[in-house]
């Protein structure tokens, strides 16, 4: 199964988080009064100041969000010249008003103002992704290496030996699909092409955000990112850290048990069982989940009994009728169901006659009840969880709409994806026979099967969630140095993944930039943090609807009890520290990955009955 990434469109603040600004509109914001010489003094801000610009910019915020919203969902769905330029005049207009608000909120930082208005000055001005310099030059500067950046990693392609041009999608279907280990080799390097003549661009973007980082308060834009989790900044590192920590084990096993069967497939004079594994052997061209290669590593007799993509055909599930299902996942659980114009509004199956992105992501145009998926939907067991995991975003979108608009947004930048991540958790063979798609439940004996896919794709990513932004804050620290960002890049891949380049690699190149997230300036932590919350989520709201099955057996489906907690936690939106959401579901305010550890309990025993005699670790 392939990673899933999903945007999701929530209000004016989720619309100002960019990765390049334009030049800063500086406007004053402190009070000017005039003194019998007429000279004008600005006095001292005060927590009355703090809250007419925030009910200001509140109302700007819900404007620029409807505007934005609109704009970007025409140019998804009818994609022109004109409707992207339109999307992009909407995103350069909430982009300048992002830089705005950040600048004017960090006026405010030594003003004494209550809990409630330091929550949402801080929201401002922490989400502005690269912050420009108050500089009108730098920030241009800024701007057009964003773009730039953008234009090279978007125009990307490879052409081969044989002279065929590729694009990054044709190369990401053969990787997944081939078994040929030097076709494999040709295109991973192939790829990594692109990306040496970022070096520069990203050098020079680096240190303009930093400046930009400084001049809202932090020291560099690694501790800016890491500021935004409700904890010191490095207080945030050392959890993610530890959580890690947690999980370590169950990666080394199931690395060990992949490399041996790859060793079996390509022989081990390729893949040594000693050593790393060679980058483009995992199905992945960044080798970042590894579901793609399941049937390399498949357990004997792992085959379930059932195919979900047929028995949705037996059932005549047409494109509605699936999405009609996964709403009455979330009907069971006592949410209320979706409004009739999600189904009028919404883009199910891809037009004939019109291009669209078809990327499949779930709306909140007007962070009120105009809720809409975007999908072309294919009538596969795998686009079922998908639209699970779509309409958890919704749920969740309506869920914190009576919020003020700063606080629109989920907990921290991990539950969004987490909690639709959790919803497909709840997809099991016993929901499935439930809704009445499958006649039997599969014994224990084939949960092996079924674990080892999820594994490959959720446990594989772990590390790499983690490592991506432990290299960016070590270059924006100045920790790492130009002359060795991909050196370092490949000793943490090689220390968290124990994935290597299957090649030398040239010390000026830079592999980094081949990963979108990295030109793009897109945090990364998210999606590691998403990938433990989902399972404690799933562990603590079973626990809720009192299930007594194992955890990776078990489904919310109808339990009105884990609805009604789920739901509180939604509704808090972002108005609270994260650890309060938290607590709400799990009972802490500690995030803790032993569930990963028993969701996968039957899987780590088999994996490490089958790693008995090998060598493992790397």
């Amino acid at each position: 199964m392939k990673n899933i990434t999903t945007t999701f469109k929530l209000t004016g603040l989720a619309l100002v988080i960019a990765a390049s600004l334009t030049a800063c509109n500086k406007e004053t914001v402190t009070a000017p009064v005039t003194q019998n010489n007429a000279e004008k003094v600005a006095t001292p801000l005060t927590a009355k100041d703090a809250q007419v610009f925030l009910d200001d910019v509140a109302k700007e915020m819900v404007a620029l969000g409807l505007e934005g919203a609109r704009a970007q969902w025409i140019y998804a769905n009818f994609i022109t010249e004109d409707t992207a330029s339109l999307a992009a005049e909407s995103s350069q207009k909430s982009t300048e008003a992002g830089v705005r608000f950040a600048m004017q909120a960090a006026k405010f930082d030594n003003v004494e103002v209550n809990a409630t208005q330091r929550r949402q000055l801080n929201f401002l001005k922490q989400s502005l992704v690269l912050p420009a310099p108050q500089d009108s030059e730098k920030s241009a500067e800024l701007a057009q290496i964003g773009a730039k950046l953008g234009s090279i990693y978007g125009k990307g392609s490879y052409t081969t030996k044989t002279g065929e041009k590729l694009s990054l999608g044709d190369m990401t279907s053969t990787m997944a699909t081939s078994r040929d280990y030097d076709e494999l080799l040709e295109l991973w390097t192939g790829w990594r092409e692109i990306s040496p003549e970022m070096k520069p661009l990203y050098t020079r973007q680096a240190e303009l955000a930093n400046e930009g980082a400084n001049g809202l308060g932090y020291k560099d834009l690694g501790a800016m990112w890491r500021s935004n989790y409700d904890m010191p900044a490095d207080d945030f590192a050392n959890e993610l850290d530890r959580l890690w920590g947690q999980v370590k084990p169950l990666y080394e096993d199931l690395h060990c048990y992949v490399r041996t069967e790859l060793g079996e497939t390509y022989g081990t004079d390729k893949v040594a069982q000693d050593k790393p594994i060679p980058a483009h052997l995992l199905g992945n061209m960044w080798a970042q989940s590894w579901g793609n290669i399941y049937d390399l590593v498949a357990p004997e007799d792992a085959d379930p009994g059932y195919d979900v993509t047929k028995q949705l055909a037996k059932h005549n599930y047409d494109e509605i009728g699936m999405v009609k299902g996964a709403e009455k996942f979330f009907t069971s659980l006592g949410f209320a169901p979706l409004p009739e114009t999600f189904y009028t509004r919404s883009l199910f199956t891809k037009p004939a006659d019109r291009d669209v992105i078809c990327h499949a992501s779930a709306w909140d145009l007007d962070a009120k009840d105009d809720l809409r998926i975007k999908m072309c939907i294919q009538k596969t067991g795998e686009e079922f969880n998908v639209i699970h995991h779509e309409l958890g975003h919704n749920f969740y979108q309506r869920a914190y709409k009576d919020q003020p608009v700063y606080f629109q947004n989920s907990a921290n930048d991990g539950f969004h994806e987490a909690i639709g991540d959790t919803i497909a958790l709840s997809v099991t063979p016993k929901y499935l026979k439930e809704i009445g798609l499958i006649d039997t439940i599969p014994d224990e004996s084939k949960d092996i099967g079924l674990l080892m896919k999820q594994a490959l794709d959720k446990i594989a990513f772990i590390p790499f969630g983690l490592m991506v932004d432990q290299w960016r804050w070590k270059v924006y620290s100045g920790e790492i140095s130009p002359e060795n960002y991909n050196t370092a890049w490949w000793e943490l891949r090689e220390k968290y993944q124990g994935v290597t380049a299957p090649v030398a690699r040239d010390a000026d190149a830079f592999d980094p930039g081949a990963k979108y997230h990295v030109p793009g300036g897109v945090p990364y932590s998210r999606y590691f943090l998403a990938h433990i919350q989902q399972f404690e989520f799933h562990r603590a709201l079973c626990e809720i609807s009192g299930n007594t099955d194992p955890i990776h057996r078990c489904s919310i489906y109808n339990s009105k009890e884990a609805g009604k907690a789920l739901n509180t936690m939604l509704e808090m939106g972002s108005s609270q520290p994260w650890q309060q959401a938290y607590k709400v579901v799990t009972g802490s305010e500690q995030m803790d990955a032993t569930a990963i550890l028993d969701y996968f309990a039957p899987l780590h025993v088999w994996l490490k009955d089958k790693n008995q005699g090998k060598q493992c670790g790397f």
